[in-house]
C-alpha cells in the first residue's frame, strides 16, 4: 500500500502587495534571447495586531514591510482584503 502525501506547494506572491512571479529573457551579448523568471524579494514574518492582540504570520515582500512600517499593520491588510490579496 502506497501513502501519499499531499504536500502543498507555497505560492511565490506577497499577501499585501500582490507582487507575483513575472517571466521575462536574459538576453546575452550577441543578443540571444532566453526565457527566464523573476522572483519577487518575499520572506515570511510576524506581524502584531494590537487591535486583536494576536500575531499574524505573513509572507511578503521587502517593499510590503516597508508600506507596513510607514502605514501600519491594520491599514494594511484591510487594503489587501479589499483588493483579494489575503
Amino acid at each position: 500500500m502506497h501513502l501519499f502525501l499531499k504536500t502543498e506547494k507555497m505560492s511565490k506572491v506577497c499577501q499585501i502587495t500582490g507582487k507575483r512571479v513575472v517571466s521575462g529573457n536574459n538576453v546575452s551579448h550577441s543578443n540571444r534571447r532566453t526565457r527566464r523568471k523573476f522572483y519577487p524579494n518575499l520572506q515570511t514574518k510576524k506581524f502584531y495586531i494590537p487591535e486583536e492582540d494576536r500575531w499574524i504570520t505573513l509572507k511578503v515582500s521587502a517593499a510590503a514591510i516597508r508600506t507596513i512600517n510607514k502605514k501600519g499593520i491594520a491599514a494594511c491588510l484591510k487594503e489587501a482584503k479589499e483588493k483579494g490579496y489575503l
